[in-house]
């Protein structure tokens, strides 16, 4: 009882006192169809978590499956950007239709929902999260094998929200070789952890910057420390990606479906593989 998050669907304790067991899971629009939830994390901002989810989208369609990205980011949303798309496809009594890429994947993000994408989203912390909710609740995804939830930086109200309504069947954490890796790497273990949320293994961005003369890799934020976290909670690196200008360049002009995506092929068999 201690450790209770209050998410009875993630914890197998049967140990509950007098408390009736219940679920917070929000329940998926009745037109939907998800068979996988994949969260895309980071302890900070910065750290190229937006970009690392439109590559895992992109890998996960070239393989042939349905996919989907859910912009939990309301403060700071970035998908329609990386998709080259700017409204949803429509509305009917049953729900909301996300919008579509060229190459077929479905993204819903609160820009979508702005007469102008540029003004800010200035909400409370239950408001943000409630509507990260409804992105659930109240959006048609259609036979989507895999749903990828690009989740704002931290462990606040959004990461806690999405944690319990939805039913994530793991996370992948992204991060920089920065000195405080360690710490902010740590806290969103943790916080999965408590959540009983599996962590499928972590993702390093701005690994290394290659020369475009000789071929050298060079460390321009200097030595990694993620090997020394990976270690202490036994989870697998399962990609270490280069600064590219090409991926960014793709990434602002709507055009992330063109961008070889072979680096993320370890993170993509991590999430086939999870039960």
């Amino acid at each position: 009882m201690s450790s209770c998050n209050g998410n009875c669907a993630s914890c197998g304790s049967t140990d509950c006192g007098d408390r009736k067991k219940e679920s917070l899971l929000a329940k998926l629009n009745p037109k939907s169809t998800v068979k996988k939830v994949i969260a895309v994390v980071s302890g900070k901002g910065g750290v190229g978590k937006s970009t690392v989810t439109s590559m895992l989208a992109v890998a996960m369609a070239r393989k042939g499956k349905r996919v989907g990205v859910l912009d939990a980011d309301i403060t700071g949303p970035s998908a329609p950007t990386a998709f080259g798309v700017t409204e949803c496809q429509g509305a009917s009594e049953d729900g909301l239709y996300p919008a579509l890429s060229r190459g077929g994947i479905q993204v819903m993000s609160i820009n979508l929902l702005l007469d102008d994408p540029a003004s800010p989203v200035v909400w409370r912390g239950p408001v943000i999260a409630g509507a990260v909710k409804q992105f659930w609740t109240d959006v048609i995804w259609e036979d989507v094998d895999y749903l990828f939830v690009d989740m704002p930086p931290g462990t606040g109200d959004v990461p806690l929200t999405v944690f319990q309504s939805l039913p994530i069947d793991g996370i992948v954490i992204v991060t920089s070789p920065q000195d405080l890796v360690s710490m902010i790497v740590t806290k969103a273990v943790k916080m999965a952890q408590m959540m009983h949320i599996p962590v499928l293994g972590f993702v390093e961005n701005y690994a290394y910057l290659r020369c475009p003369d000789c071929g050298k890799k060079i460390q321009v934020f200097g030595k990694s420390h993620l090997d020394e976290v990976a270690e202490n909670y036994n989870l697998p690196i399962l990609a270490r990606l280069p600064i590219d200008p090409a991926v960014a360049e793709a990434y602002d002009n709507g055009l992330m479906e063109t961008v070889d995506t072979a680096a993320v092929n370890g993170v993509i068999a991590a999430i086939e593989g999870a039960k």
